[in-house]
C-alpha cells in the first residue's frame, strides 16, 4: 500500500494534504504526535480508533511521540465537556496513565514509541514565561471553540484555565517539535492551534489528522465508559464477543474498518452479502472474532465463540452468574421488584420498562407481564437481555 494511502486510509481531516504528501514523500523520519488523557485507567475500542492511525505511522517508518496529558489533567481538561472538569490529584493521574500506557502498548510498538509527559516543560515554567505564552493568542481565537462558545452563550461558567487549554496542547506541538498531530474530529480545533503556536516559536507549522469517532454500542452517542456504551480492550474474551454480537446492524461495517482494522476487501464482500439477504449475524461473528483475536487471541476467539454459541443459539445459561440469597428476595413479590432485589434493574420503572419491552426471563421463559410473581426458589434464574444473569441461592 503506497505510504500516501496508508498514512490517510480512514481519516475524516487531513490539513494540508499537499504539504503531508510531500513530507511523506521526503524520505524523513517524522514525529507524530498523539496526546492522551490520563483522566481514566482504561482504554476501550474507540480510542484504538486513532492509535491505529499512529501505528500505521510506525509500520511506515516514522517516530510515534505520545504525549500524556499529566499536566491538563491536574488543572481539568475540558475535553468538549459541557462542564468544567473535576481536576485529578498527581497520584491519582500517575495511577492512570501508568494502566493506559500497559493498555496502548496492546496497540503501539512499545520500541517505537517516545513517551513524553507534559509536566516535563510545563511544571517549571514561571509565571512570566506562562504570560508570553498566553500573549501570542487572543480571547477571540479561544472562544471560536464550540463547546466554550455555546457555555458562554447558554450562560454557564467558564474556568479561565479551561481557556489555557488549547493553549498548553499546542505548546506541547512545540516542546516536541511534531511533523504531523493525530486526534479525533472533536480536537480538530487544537489540533490546528498547535500549528499558529509553532509559527510563533518559529517552527514549521504541524499537519494534522483527524480520525472518526467511533459510536458506541447504543448505536448513537459515541463510544464512552461513562454512558455505558462501550468495549473495554482488557475485558475478558467471552464478554467482549458478547458485547460485539450486539452492535447495531448499521454499524458492522464502521466497526469492521475502525475497530477491527479488517482489509477493506473483506468489509466490501461483506457489505455486498448483507445487501443481498445475508444473515448480518454472519458478518457480526466475523467481527467478533477479529476483535477479539487482535486483543487476545485465536484461542480465546474460538473459546468465546463456543461459548456465545452455548449461550445464546442453544438456550443455555452461562456457567458462571451471579449469585443472590433467597433471603434477599420478599417471597410473593413481582418479578419488578425481583430484578431490582438482583441488582440486575436501577429501579423499579426500569425493571418494568426492560418487562415490557421484552427483554427480561425467568428460568428461560420470557415474562412480558409486569404483575408477574417471581417465586424466589434456589435454583431459579433471572435474565435480562443477553448478557445479565442472576441466580437464586440458598441464603
Amino acid at each position: 500500500m503506497p505510504d500516501w494511502e496508508k498514512a490517510t486510509r480512514g481519516a475524516v481531516n487531513v490539513e494540508v494534504a499537499s504539504h503531508l504528501r510531500y513530507l511523506l514523500d521526503s524520505g524523513r523520519t517524522l514525529r507524530v504526535k498523539l496526546g492522551i488523557d490520563p483522566s481514566s485507567p482504561d482504554i476501550h475500542l474507540g480510542h484504538t480508533v486513532v492509535l491505529e492511525k499512529l501505528r500505521d505511522f510506525q509500520e511506515l517508518g516514522h517516530q510515534a511521540v505520545l504525549i500524556i496529558g499529566d499536566f491538563t489533567a491536574r488543572i481539568g481538561d475540558p475535553s468538549g465537556q459541557s462542564a468544567t472538569r473535576r481536576p485529578l490529584e498527581e497520584a491519582e493521574v500517575e495511577a492512570n496513565a501508568a494502566t493506559y500506557l500497559e493498555q496502548v502498548f496492546k496497540v503501539l510498538d512499545r520500541d517505537q514509541t517516545e513517551v513524553r509527559h507534559q509536566s516535563e516543560w510545563f511544571t517549571g515554567m514561571s509565571l512570566a514565561e506562562v504570560l508570553r505564552l498566553a500573549g501570542k493568542v487572543t480571547l477571540a481565537q479561544i472562544t471560536t471553540r464550540e463547546d466554550f462558545r455555546k457555555r458562554i452563550e447558554a450562560g454557564s461558567p467558564v474556568g479561565l484555565h479551561e481557556l489555557m487549554y488549547p493553549l498548553m496542547q499546542g505548546y506541547d506541538s512545540v516542546a516536541v517539535r511534531s511533523d504531523i498531530e493525530l486526534g479525533g474530529t472533536d480536537q480538530l480545533f487544537n489540533l490546528m492551534f498547535g500549528r499558529d503556536l509553532q509559527r510563533e516559536h518559529d517552527q514549521p507549522p504541524q499537519d494534522v489528522i483527524t480520525m472518526p469517532l467511533l459510536e458506541g454500542l447504543d448505536g448513537i452517542q459515541k463510544m464512552s465508559k461513562s454512558l455505558g456504551n462501550y468495549i473495554g480492550v482488557t475485558e475478558p474474551a467471552a464478554e467482549m464477543f458478547g458485547k460485539l454480537m450486539s452492535v447495531p446492524d448499521e454499524l458492522i461495517s464502521r466497526y469492521m474498518r475502525l475497530a477491527a482494522g479488517m482489509p477493506e476487501d473483506d468489509v466490501q464482500e461483506f457489505e455486498r452479502a448483507m445487501a443481498t439477504g445475508a444473515n448480518p449475524r454472519d458478518a457480526k461473528v466475523a467481527l467478533a472474532r477479529a476483535v477479539v483475536t487482535r486483543f487476545h487471541s485465536g484461542a480465546d476467539a474460538d473459546a468465546a465463540q463456543e461459548a456465545f454459541a452455548a449461550q445464546f443459539k442453544r438456550g443455555e445459561n452461562p456457567e458462571a452468574m451471579d449469585e443472590v440469597p433467597k433471603s434477599q428476595f420478599s417471597s410473593g413479590r413481582t418479578v419488578a421488584s425481583a430484578l431490582q432485589d438482583a441488582g440486575l434493574a436501577k429501579s423499579l420503572s426500569e425493571a418494568r420498562r426492560l418487562i415490557s419491552q421484552g427483554g427480561v426471563r425467568v428460568d428461560g421463559r420470557p415474562v412480558t407481564d409486569v404483575n408477574y410473581l417471581f417465586d424466589p426458589t434456589p435454583g431459579a434464574v433471572l435474565q435480562v437481555g443477553r448478557r445479565r444473569f442472576a441466580r437464586v441461592v440458598e441464603g
